[in-house]
């Protein structure tokens, strides 16, 4: 990585990657998924690949925010039926990386990301045209009870489970864009809104500190891109106040289309030039 362009930003550069890091924070404790605007902002900031070293530590300050805030709301049965898959999305994603060049890096995910989102958006509305009593027959959890979602250790449920787990880790080792892809499942897994944020903080943080050796290997990490993260890191501490403030005067219907909301913007984003 040529880490020199890190230290010739101009002021609006590092304004709109200030701006990125607190969306960070806001993303994480608030509408997940909104961070992929953060990361197109990055990318358009930075060279891509370099982008995704820089944004990496970013993205651990934000998850460990997320933690101690929703810490008692992960559901955590989920998250060992997804750390197998998405272990092998990130060696995928590593050996993926170590070939491709930027425009196909960002054409893979954008592609990925509205795919996400479009499929999502069908399932609720047969959910809703069949007037079920919960989202695609599912319990819905808030993380902090008994029981689990429906369905959830049928043959179906772990073949959803580890197709999303492989994309997962796929598109947050190639792009840091692995956010979106997750909110994907556990919203068609019917988890409400503590219960989601409880146990994508967890799982966001124990799979970003995990990627911290792949990036470093590649050549995204390196001192020059940490001295960067550390004026950066300072953003992302406001932005998940923000985020903890607004969560809840924002409504579960509302919640659900923000996120495929932030989704869709964000792959759209990727795919322009």
């Amino acid at each position: 990585m040529d880490t020199m362009t890190l230290w010739h930003l101009t002021g609006w550069e590092f304004a709109a990657l200030a701006f990125a890091a607190l969306l960070v924070g806001f993303s994480k404790t608030a509408v997940s998924g909104a961070n992929t605007v953060s990361l197109a902002i990055f990318a358009a900031v930075l060279p891509a690949r370099a982008s995704t070293g820089v944004l990496l530590p970013v993205l651990i300050a934000g998850d460990v925010l997320a933690v101690l805030t929703y810490r008692r709301h992960a559901h955590w049965p989920t998250l060992w039926r997804l750390f197998p898959a998405v272990g092998a999305g990130v060696v995928v994603g590593t050996v993926f990386l170590v070939w491709a060049d930027d425009a196909l890096v960002r054409t893979s995910i954008g592609v990925i990301l509205l795919v996400m989102a479009g499929v999502t958006v069908w399932r609720r509305r047969q959910a809703d045209a069949e007037g079920r009593g919960g989202r695609d027959g599912k319990v819905r959890r808030d993380g902090g009870g008994a029981g689990q979602p429906e369905a959830s250790g049928s043959r179906a449920g772990r073949v959803k489970a580890r197709s999303y787990g492989v994309l997962g880790g796929f598109t947050t080792m190639v792009a840091n864009a692995g956010g979106p892809v997750m909110s994907m499942y556990l919203l068609s897994a019917g988890f409400r809104k503590l219960g989601f944020l409880g146990t994508s903080a967890f799982f966001f943080l124990i799979v970003n500190v995990s990627k911290l050796p792949f990036s470093a290997g590649l050549g995204l990490i390196d001192g020059r891109s940490l001295f960067l993260d550390a004026a950066l890191v300072v953003f992302v501490v406001p932005g998940a106040f923000i985020g903890k403030w607004a969560v809840s005067r924002i409504n579960q219907r509302l919640f659900e289309r923000l996120v495929i909301a932030a989704t869709v913007v964000g792959g759209v984003q990727l795919l322009l030039p």
